[in-house]
């Protein structure tokens, strides 16, 4: 929105600063970080109100959960989703059809997570709304983002999976990218939530994966930084930049609450339409494969919980402790904290390393 201020003046003033997009998206991480200070102790009092009893503990969980975790409220994504949004909103060109994407991807992932957390604190039952039922809706919400995605991206690129380290390779999936694509979003939506199960952990690898997408959006959105790395253009994605600072600024504001011990829990509001998010920015840029790399720690949590499920249903043993993985970790003698800061770090090396395919051709 406030990018329009950037046309009042034709000589370079002031409001030309709006039409940098590093510059909105400074002011979008500030808008996003004090929108979460200052509405957040509001609204955990709140939810602490209508929700009494806070979010169900599972029963075969970890032991102490029961103890440390009980009465403690969930949705508290929705600070972080609300921060996001009307940050966005204020900062990025609302004329982009990228931004309106991911926007419509965040929020309507947002409502099956807020569904889902509503049933099980009304219920005080974990199993929530059903897993098939949140699927399709979820499959259907993507179907729309990559049918979307292809008509926004250029002719050369649109229903190509694009392949990081190797500049040239493409591989055209012509109509079958529309249901790869909904694999990637969905698929990253449930791996984040497959994640947030302890205070601090999800958010944390959440915005290391949103701030090194900001960073490709941005490149891969230049001519000039496209032909110096030989990456794919896509025209508009820049403006993706905006959103994912905002998310920073967002989930900073909501770690200072969720911080062990936590005040307050993501719960699928939020992991499930800040991974659905992702999955779309990784869609839109053609970097979809990256995000299993930088989203490499939530890619290890979805597949020990995939690998647990099937080992047992054959063996009717089970290879961890518990699954996802943090659990094992937890059963092993892990402190929480413990854990919760060796994942951050692995996510920031993941970062990295993803961060390095734009340079490596």
């Amino acid at each position: 929105m406030l990018y329009f201020l950037s046309g009042v003046s034709d000589d370079g003033g002031l409001f030309n600063l709006f039409s940098y997009i590093t510059f909105r998206a400074g002011g979008a991480f500030l808008t996003a970080l004090i929108f979460g200070f200052i509405f957040g102790r509001p609204l955990i009092n709140f939810l602490r109100r209508k929700q009494k009893r806070g979010q169900p503990i599972r029963e075969d969980g970890p032991e102490g959960h029961i103890l440390t975790k009980a009465g403690t409220p969930t949705m508290g994504g929705l600070l972080v989703l609300s921060a996001l949004l009307v940050s966005t909103l204020l900062w990025a060109r609302l004329d982009n059809g990228f931004v309106w994407l991911i926007l419509f991807v965040t929020a309507a992932f947002g409502l099956i997570g807020f569904a889902d957390d509503y049933s099980k604190v009304t219920k005080q039952d974990v199993a929530g709304i059903s897993g098939r039922v949140r699927l399709a809706i979820g499959f259907g919400i993507a179907a729309i983002a990559a049918g979307w995605a292809m008509w926004l991206q250029p002719a050369g690129l649109s229903g190509q999976l694009a392949f990081p380290v190797f500049k040239n390779l493409l591989l055209n999936l012509s109509f079958l990218f529309v249901p790869f694509a909904m694999i990637v979003i969905v698929g990253a939506a449930n791996a984040v939530n497959m994640t947030d199960g302890l205070d601090g952990l999800a958010i944390m690898p959440v915005m290391i994966a949103g701030g090194s997408f900001g960073i490709i959006a941005y490149v891969v959105g230049r001519t000039d930084f496209t032909q110096y790395l030989d990456v794919h253009y896509v025209p508009g994605t820049g403006e993706i930049a905006i959103f994912s600072a905002a998310l920073i600024g967002g989930g900073l504001g909501f770690l200072w609450y969720n911080a062990p011990p936590a005040a307050v829990f993501m719960g699928d509001t939020g992991s499930l339409a800040l991974g659905g998010a992702l999955g779309a920015i990784a869609v839109a840029t053609k970097h979809e494969i990256v995000l299993a790399i930088i989203g490499g720690l939530f890619v290890v949590e979805a597949l020990s919980v995939i690998i647990q499920v099937a080992y047992y249903k054959r063996t009717k043993k089970r290879i961890f402790l518990m699954a996802p993985i943090h659990h094992h970790f937890e059963k092993k003698g892990w402190g929480e904290a413990q854990i919760v800061i060796r994942f951050w770090i692995i996510s920031v090396i993941l970062a990295m390393i993803g961060l390095a395919t734009l340079k490596l051709r």
